[in-house]
């Protein structure tokens, strides 16, 4: 070794790639050998007490699911079975990067998680008001969520962390385009969309599959607040979102939302213009149509905050028979990590708290544990495979569906860097020229706050990759230049 100073695990071993989780080939999955990933994910999780270290400050409501369109073909999941089922849900909102205690109205995604207690047992979508998302590995969570928290020095908001970080993962440009729009501040949480944001698995009852993406579409539609209003209210009424989303349905005001789903063949991933798997990524709905499934309704507030807001646990992990996982790396990493993040906070026997309590049987062999609450399984045998005819059994059918995985096991990248015709896409087409203004003027007023050397130039860099108009059009904000060598 050199005497320059190296990165190690917590044991002192060299790491030698922190960029990329160990997979199976380039799109997985992710291999639980990866002890790098898995020290970085389960310290990340433990380093706040006793708030989330990420989505601290929610809100919540419970309703219900009600099937409007027949997707059997596509998914043998029972509570998604037929046109006019009821599932009861529970949903939590949640801003990303502030504390317990922060305001509702920053520039911040939103989290958009869903539980379903169907009858197969509870079903979580956990995704945010984007359908993008900042970074496609798990394994730079950590490090991305430490430039979004408090400077370890001054314990204030770092906006040279944040851009500095930024600018070095131009993956990252799709999300903080999408971020820095109108959508970027949500005039309340029922005038938002809500995503899965990563592409999942359905298996229908022959066993055959597809690609998924999830769309939830506000039936009160889409409405974004001024920078300068959502300024004010943070510091007027900084639980704005919490209090409306209370009151309208306290008032009977029921928000709703229309769940939509893109349907992508299962052959199709091989030969897509994008991958499927990457969470920077979205598929166009030229090449996908937005499908129909139902609606969900927000009919009944909380009676205690604590014990249903703060106290739910909702994974990723959570799947029902027909719903299965991808081998999108971010996912690959938060199936271990929500789950663990919930073991830590509030117990090994979270599950069993009547917010996460499942509505159908649970039967399995964990047992004791801090907080066991319940019979712990009583006089039940607690191992498996034993001769007793009353214990519960496994269920063959209820198995994964088998996909192929191929390659080399090592840390590799996505093996795709166009990280910029997606966000060119959203800036020259989807938006018109007062929002393309708009979202100028909200980048550079983010940005003006950086004052270390380097950042804002590299960041430019970025920016010019995905149109010049974007970066001479902050630069000319910020009383800059974009670098000379990209006019070459």
């Amino acid at each position: 070794m050199s005497d320059k100073k190296y990165l190690t695990t917590a044991s002192g071993a060299p790491v030698g790639d922190n960029q990329n989780s160990i997979t199976a080939g380039h799109r997985g999955p992710t291999l639980i050998q990866d002890v790098h990933l898995l020290e970085k994910l389960a310290h990340f999780n433990r380093e706040r007490v006793p708030e989330r270290v990420v989505h601290a400050k929610g809100a919540g409501a419970h309703g219900y699911f009600e099937v409007t369109n027949d997707v059997s073909k596509y998914t043998k999941a029972a509570f998604l079975s037929e046109v006019g089922k009821k599932t009861p849900m529970f949903i939590r909102f949640s801003t990303v990067a502030g504390e317990l205690g922060s305001a509702d109205t920053v520039r911040d995604p939103r989290g958009f998680a869903v539980k379903f207690y169907t009858e197969e047992g509870n079903y979580d979508l956990v995704g945010n008001n984007t359908p993008i998302f900042f970074i496609r590995d798990a394994i730079k969570f950590p490090d991305f969520i430490h430039t979004q928290k408090r400077n370890p020095q001054t314990n204030l908001k770092d906006t040279n962390a944040v851009w500095d970080f930024w600018s070095l993962s131009p993956e990252s440009l799709h999300q903080i385009t999408y971020l820095h729009s109108d959508r970027g501040i949500p005039a309340t949480l029922r005038h938002m969309n809500g995503y899965g944001s990563h592409t999942f698995k359905w298996v229908n009852k022959d066993g055959e599959a597809v690609w998924v993406k999830y769309h939830f579409i506000s039936d009160q539609g889409v409405q974004g607040l001024d920078p300068e209003v959502a300024d004010k209210i943070a510091g007027t009424n900084p639980d704005y979102h919490t209090e409306d989303l209370f009151n309208a349905i306290a008032e009977g005001n029921y928000p709703s939302w229309t769940l939509k789903v893109q349907i992508m063949p299962f052959e199709d991933a091989k030969t897509y213009r994008y991958d499927p798997f990457d969470v920077t990524k979205v598929w166009p709905h030229a090449d996908y149509p937005l499908i129909e499934v139902g609606r969900m309704v927000l009919d009944r507030n909380p009676e205690n905050y604590f014990a249903e807001v703060e106290q739910a646990a909702l994974s990723p992990a959570h799947f029902v028979p027909g719903i299965e996982a991808s081998p999108d790396k971010m996912l690959q990493g938060r199936l271990f990590a929500y789950s663990d993040a919930h073991r830590y906070r509030i117990g090994a026997n979270h599950e069993a708290l009547p917010i996460n309590q499942a509505k159908s049987p649970v039967n399995n062999n964990q047992r004791d544990g801090q907080m066991r609450f319940d019979g712990n399984g009583g006089s039940a045998p607690n191992y498996e495979p034993n001769s007793f005819t009353d214990t519960p059994k496994e269920t063959p059918e209820n198995k994964i569906s088998p996909f192929e995985v191929s390659g080399f096991a090592d840390s590799v990248s996505y093996d795709s860097d166009d990280h910029y015709s997606q966000p060119r896409a959203l800036f020259r087409d989807v938006m018109n020229d007062e929002e393309r203004e708009r979202l100028i003027q909200n980048f550079a007023d983010h940005m003006s706050g950086v004052t270390r050397e380097g950042i804002i130039e590299r960041q430019l860099e970025n920016f010019y990759k995905v149109d010049p108009e974007l970066a001479e059009g902050i630069a000319a904000k910020l009383n800059t230049e974009v670098p000379a060598h990209l006019k070459k």
